[in-house]
């Protein structure tokens, strides 16, 4: 099956995630693919694979040389929360240009815009009616891996153990919840999960995510004097009081910043939550004593009507595989190998890879030639899905 086919099949199944949902998976859709996946790979000729009771496929493929790393890839299953992931009707723009790309009536995207395009000049994209995510995050990943492990398995290339596995829930921070590290048995991994082929990921932000709770008091308006203690309108002061050019929008590069997700409230009660993000880790800690310190002064300013949760969501895979660059050196020379110059930027966010290092199992990211993830913009090269297997080859291979 070439890619294209493969992909246009993987994203016509439903797979969004709901982060509403204590149940694992999140959603009852992602089965539906893990299914086909896990038949897929049974008819491809995998040695061993397995569908466990959390969703996640696991498929193993034997060594033909011992002298070869054991090497592991992951992609996941489900789809952003941000916009549907149901009934996805991807379009092909065949020799791209670099004209304005028109999704529907009201929705259109430019290079201008959306400067990925201005790579992808001459290649054949996918794209949505404006209505969808189209699922290339990660999607594409899934039909990379299965169009390079099928190219192997079928052209009998030499290969050390190679393991396979395609999770559930990565879009709401659960993709390495019920993952078996004991059956992943291999001595790197990779996500296929990022954008541009020549990417290799192994750098990411620390992240903690903070919730605040402010307890008001509330009395009639007309005798509220010296009484009443809007908990909205302390939450509104406590918000002011962070740095206002340490934001998502107005910060780049390496460069972390503190993101209010949600406030809700009224007078009896308010909360705040934030996420905080920073590569560093010492800038790291400081944002997280900042949070700390601005709710100590604020209870003393207000009779300790505060309350505050700070938890670590991931680290930055960089200090575990820092002492140990086997798997990047690996990925560049694969890269360079398909006639690419790899790079290597700090990541913007966090991969199941970043858990997985954590835990012991090395895991950078690589690319998948799809782009503007999350949202109605999102298209994919089929040209850059192909290089793509061409480089998980190269890593296979070598």
């Amino acid at each position: 099956m070439k890619i294209k086919e493969r992909f246009l099949k993987y994203v016509s199944i439903n797979t969004q995630a709901d982060e509403d949902s204590s149940s694992v998976p999140s959603s009852a859709c992602q089965l539906d693919l893990a299914r086909i996946l896990a038949q897929e790979c049974k008819e491809i000729g995998f040695d061993e694979v397995q569908l466990d009771e959390s969703g996640i496929v696991y498929a193993t493929l034997f060594s033909t040389d011992d002298t070869k790393d054991a090497i592991g890839f992951l992609a996941h299953m489900d789809t952003a929360c941000e916009l549907s992931g149901k009934d996805v009707k991807p379009r092909i723009i065949e020799n791209y240009q670099g004209e304005v790309i028109q999704l529907n009536d009201h929705y259109s995207m430019s290079k201008e815009m959306y400067p990925a395009l201005a790579t992808c000049i001459s290649e054949d994209l996918i794209v949505t009616d404006g209505t969808t995510l189209l699922g290339g995050d990660d999607k594409a990943g899934i039909a990379i891996i299965m169009s390079a492990l099928e190219k192997v398995i079928k052209e009998k290339i030499p290969h050390g153990k190679i393991m396979v596995a395609f999770t559930c829930d990565e879009e709401v921070g659960r993709g390495t919840d019920t993952f078996n590290l004991d059956r992943f048995d291999v001595d790197y991994a990779y996500t296929i999960d990022g954008g541009e082929v020549e990417c290799v990921d192994y750098e990411n932000f620390n992240a903690a995510k903070a919730h605040i709770e402010i307890v008001g008091s509330s009395i009639h308006p007309g005798d509220a004097k010296d009484k009443m203690v809007n908990a909205g309108l302390l939450a509104v002061e406590f918000a002011s009081r962070f740095p206002k050019e340490q934001i998502p929008s107005k910060t780049e590069g390496r460069e972390g910043f503190y993101h209010l997700t949600n406030l809700q409230g009224d007078v009896e009660l308010a909360t705040l939550d934030y996420i905080l993000r920073e590569h560093d880790e010492d800038k790291f800690k400081t944002q997280k004593n900042f949070v700390t310190d601005l709710v100590d002064e604020f209870n003393q300013k207000y009779d300790g009507r505060f309350q505050l949760e700070i938890k670590d969501q991931y680290k930055n895979m960089y200090s575990y595989i820092k002492h140990d660059m086997r798997c990047v050196d690996k990925a560049k020379q694969a890269i360079e190998m398909a006639g690419i110059k790899p790079v290597s930027n700090p990541v913007r966010g966090g991969t199941d890879g970043a858990m997985l290092s954590e835990k012991g199992l090395l895991t950078p990211n690589l690319g998948t030639g799809s782009f503007n993830h999350h949202g109605r913009y999102e298209f994919a090269s089929i040209q850059k899905m192909e290089k793509m297997v061409d480089i998980v080859i190269n890593i296979i291979k070598y």
